[in-house]
């Protein structure tokens, strides 16, 4: 849901654009200017043009749905505070012109999302991190002023503040279950479940009379407490 909507606000504040004749860039950031810090809150649902748009419509749905699916209880959070905080360094280091677009938000996405995967050191984060690299390595370059008419202040920006935020954001690290069976001390000899079958495998019609419910159930084993986090 939150993706789709993400998607659907971008894009109705450019179609009002349209059908109004209007254009709504003075509310983007203006460095260093009072007024221009209105674009804090308004600049990531500004657009230029329909590219402009189309370019960071899927990397915006994509990334937040990468960060509801594996950090949910984090998600609001690094959305929130990556508006503002990439904002305000925008704000800071910005040129005097309206930066506006979504892609700042894109960069604080990627980066938390990365740098997460990385401190944690949980398989799947690790793995989600490499994801990231292989779809939106190449993002890494516009981080630096190589094309005229791009906010690499906001980009930059971005890439610091997700850093920042996968360092001070405690996640919950998933828990991993291991079963009985995996545990170092298991016994075959006093599985339950085992004694069904003889020593070539063959199932046992009668081997045991009565299973007991408490013995029989399948126990999870953790390997970190739940309330663990980085």
């Amino acid at each position: 849901m939150a993706p789709l909507l993400a998607i659907l606000t971008i894009w109705t504040v450019f179609l009002i654009e349209l059908r109004l004749g209007a254009n709504f860039n003075e509310y983007g950031i203006y460095p260093r200017n009072l007024s221009g810090l209105k674009g804090i809150l308004f600049s990531p649902f500004l657009h230029g043009s329909v590219e402009h748009l189309y370019n960071n419509t899927i990397p915006l749905a994509v990334l937040i749905s990468f960060l509801m699916y594996f950090y949910r209880e984090a998600a609001l959070r690094t959305l929130i505070l990556g508006i503002f905080i990439s904002g305000i360094l925008t704000w800071i280091i910005g040129r005097p012109s309206y930066h506006i677009g979504a892609s700042g938000v894109i960069y604080v996405l990627a980066s938390f999302i990365f740098f997460k995967g990385v401190f944690a050191g949980h398989f799947r984060w690790i793995a989600l991190s490499l994801v990231i690299v292989f779809i939106y390595g190449s993002m890494i370059w516009y981080i630096f002023p190589i094309k005229e008419g791009i906010s690499w202040e906001g980009h930059l920006s971005g890439f610091i503040t997700g850093l920042l935020l996968a360092i001070l954001i405690k996640v919950r690290i998933p828990l991993e279950k291991k079963y009985d069976w995996e545990k170092e001390d298991y016994d075959e000899g006093k599985d339950t479940f085992l004694k069904h079958f003889d020593e070539n495998g063959n199932f046992i019609e009668n081997g045991v009379d009565e299973l007991d419910d408490e013995k029989v159930k399948i126990n999870y084993h953790y390997k970190r407490k739940p309330t663990d986090k980085i």
